[in-house]
Formats: structure tokens, sequence, C-alpha cells
């Protein structure tokens, strides 16, 4: 119950845009900077760099919410542009990763279609990839229906596909062949759209995952869960899935070790890199998923 309560406070504090405005006058406060890599590309840059050094590639998000206008759209767009720009001028192995909502999707899909083509036309120059981030489950359906716009075009761009959702199974089967990185999901949603119950998330999580898998197509499984990822190494050698048709995704700052682990064994262990000032509904997500975060942060903040 109390458990329940304090995720409902943190996804709530998530949304809310005064305490959004705030933080960004705070700076990378309350273990923050833990598992947010600077403000800015340089330091996203300099943070990458460090990972590949020990064995692990990168997927960078320039963070954003609530964008609201044409103006903050365009920008972010530009961030976008710019930093995969910069993973090519470092020569650091990193994908991006991004939000269609900070692209202007809300404002108008048209808009932000063109944002995203400009997006992917620098990916396609430098070689690059990058992931669409899936939002709350109002963003879901208009997310794919862009997705799939973008594929008769591009290549190099995929999607995200949520567990917790009782459409997960359908969906993985109707995006075969489009890369896919596989997470439980991190927003609260209704009875009516989502499990609630954790073993069902569970258990749903591993079957989209061996869907995606035995479909050949590439997949990337974005789990802390080492029960998780032990069942996914079993059924991958069971099945002969070669290691290069998978990845393993975890969040920056997140069991590191667990993650040097990964790619010493040999699997490609790719770590979710975000950057940016506005920082403060990722971090509230991080610890409304997991109540061992909030110990976490609180730990990063009397250290400083």
């Amino acid at each position: 119950m109390i458990e329940s309560i304090s995720k409902n406070i943190f996804l709530f504090a998530s949304q809310n845009k005064t305490l959004n405005r705030a933080a960004r006058r705070w700076g990378l406060k309350f273990g923050a900077a833990q598992v947010v890599a600077g403000e800015s590309i340089e330091s996203a840059m300099e943070t990458v760099r460090s990972l590949n050094e020990k064995g692990l590639v990168c997927t960078v998000d320039h963070l954003g919410e609530f964008v609201s206008s044409r103006e903050e759209a365009a920008e972010s767009t530009q961030y976008c542009i710019d930093t995969l720009e910069a993973i090519a001028r470092f020569g650091v192995n990193s994908n991006l990763s991004l939000k269609l909502t900070q692209l202007g999707l809300d404002i108008d899909y048209q808009f932000c279609l063109d944002n995203m083509r400009k997006i992917l036309d620098t990916a396609q120059k430098h070689n690059n990839f990058v992931r669409i981030d899936m939002e709350d489950y109002a963003h879901c359906q208009i997310t794919l229906d862009l997705l799939r716009e973008l594929r008769k075009e591009y290549d190099q761009v995929g999607t995200v596909i949520q567990a917790y959702l009782h459409r997960a199974l359908q969906d993985v089967k109707d995006l075969r062949g489009v890369p896919l990185r596989l997470v439980k999901g991190a927003y609260k949603e209704s009875p009516e759209v989502a499990y609630q119950d954790k073993a069902k998330v569970d258990e749903n999580y591993l079957e989209i995952i061996k869907e995606h898998l035995t479909s050949g197509s590439y997949t990337a499984i974005a789990s802390h869960d080492h029960n998780i990822i032990a069942k996914v190494k079993a059924f991958a050698e069971e099945k002969q899935i070669p290691r290069d048709r998978f990845e393993f995704q975890m969040l920056y700052g997140f069991r590191n070790e667990l993650q040097l682990q990964l790619a010493q064994e040999g699997y490609t262990m790719r770590v979710y890199v975000p950057y940016g000032n506005d920082w403060f509904g990722y971090f509230m997500r991080r610890m409304a998923e997991r109540p061992q975060n909030v110990t976490f942060a609180l730990k990063g903040f009397f250290s400083k």
C-alpha cells in the first residue's frame, strides 16, 4: 500500500508543470546528477566516451517535457540534430532516443512528422539509428502511426513497446521486422488498458520478448531485472539466437556492475544516457519505478 502511494506521488509530480519549471532553476540536485549526464551535449558526449571505454554502447536522449509551442518543438528538433552531429564529431558509439511530444506531436501531426524527417536525414547521413520512445497510452497509437509512415522512407528508426499494456503482444506481432526496445512500462495507466499486477506484467514482458526474438527481428531488452535477463539469456541459447540479433539496455546510473558483467560476457549492453536541464519528469518516473531508487537519490543528495 505504501509503495503504491509513493509511486502515485512520484508519477503525479512527473507531470506537474510547476514543479518541472522549478526543477530547471534548481539544476541537477536531489540525486539527479547520478542518473542524468549533465545539461550540455558536450557533457553527454564525455559520459558516452567514458562508457564506451568500458565496453558499453549508448543511446543519448535530450530530455524534454511539456512542449507547447512550435518554437520549443523546433528547438528540440535542432537539439536532436546537433546531438547526432556531436556523436559523429566525437566519434563515440551511440544512437539517439527521442520523444515525439518534444517534437510537436501534440501541436500538429504533420509538423512533428516533418521534424522527424529532418532528424532522420541527419541520422542517415551519419549511418546512425534513432529510437522513438513510447510515452503514455494516449500517445501510443499515434506514435505507431507516425512510425509506420517514417518506415516507408527510413530503415534506421524504431520504437518502444511497453509490456504492461494489454495491446503489447499484438503490437509486437504487427511490428515484425522493426527494431524494438521492449520495456515493462513507466506511466500510470488505467486497468482498462494496462495490467496492474507485477507478476502479469513480467509474464507478458517475457512473452513479447520471445515473440520478437523468434521472429528474427532485432530486439533490445531494456530491464534491470536480473531474473528477466537470466531467462532471456537461457532462451536465446536454447533457440540458438545469435547475440548480434539482440542487446540488453539499462539506464545510466543504475546497476553499473551488471552492465559491465553483461558486456564482459560478450553481450551488447547499451546504456540509455539522458542529458539536459528538463530532467525532472524523467527523474520522478525513475523514482516511481522502484522504491529502492528513492534511497539511491537521497544518498546522492546528502553526499554533495
